[in-house]
């Protein structure tokens, strides 16, 4: 990692930890102690974005994308378990708010939801890298400890400076959709293809 990525590093954790909405989530999560999970996609990105544009940190949030990764039993009823769980442990309107997902399920359902093929993911981390746009590609665990733990496969560069990039990894016809809804949030956003 080079001095500059450790020190967007630094800059993210900070914009984080000053989320009060986000770390409630984070910590609900952490004790849910799901295996491999992190909160990722807007709940993260907007964040920064929001920062670095003067915005409110919740402003354009949809919903917390909470993904954790198990393998063990793929159905829709385990999965669904651990949906019903999490909203449990969530006051409202967090109960709502928060999206469980097992991302070993998602090659089972993306191609029908999406149009595109999807093979199977090993990590949540590797869900990130599959993400339209390298901006969007961050997640984020509060550990037992306290600490926050960041991931982003193509780093942070884009996303401190607001700038949409597709993903080189994975060719998608999301991407000018999504780069579309986003900048109609977020003009300030600017596009690379």
């Amino acid at each position: 990692m080079s001095a500059d990525e450790g020190d967007l590093e630094g800059r993210l954790a900070e914009i984080l930890r000053a989320a009060p909405s986000l770390m409630g989530v984070m910590e609900t999560a952490r004790d849910l102690a799901l295996p491999d999970w992190m909160i990722f996609s807007g709940a993260i990105y907007q964040k920064a974005v929001n920062h670095l544009t003067g915005r409110d940190a919740d402003y354009g949030l949809k919903d917390y994308d909470l993904g954790y990764f198990d393998a063990g039993d793929l159905s829709y009823e385990a999965e669904d378990l651990v949906i019903r769980r999490a909203a449990a442990a969530y006051p409202p309107p967090l109960d709502t708010l928060v999206e469980v997902r097992n991302q070993a399920r998602v090659h089972l359902w993306f191609e029908d939801r999406f149009g595109e093929p999807y093979a199977p993911l090993t990590s949540s981390a590797e869900a990130l890298s599959r993400f339209t746009t390298t901006m969007f590609a961050v997640g984020a665990r509060l550990e037992p400890d306290g600490t926050l733990r960041l991931f982003a496969p193509f780093g942070l560069a884009d996303l401190f400076a607001l700038r949409l990039v597709p993903n080189p990894l994975r060719q998608t016809q999301g991407f000018a959709r999504t780069a579309a809804a986003a900048q109609a949030r977020w003009p300030e956003l600017t596009l690379q293809t």
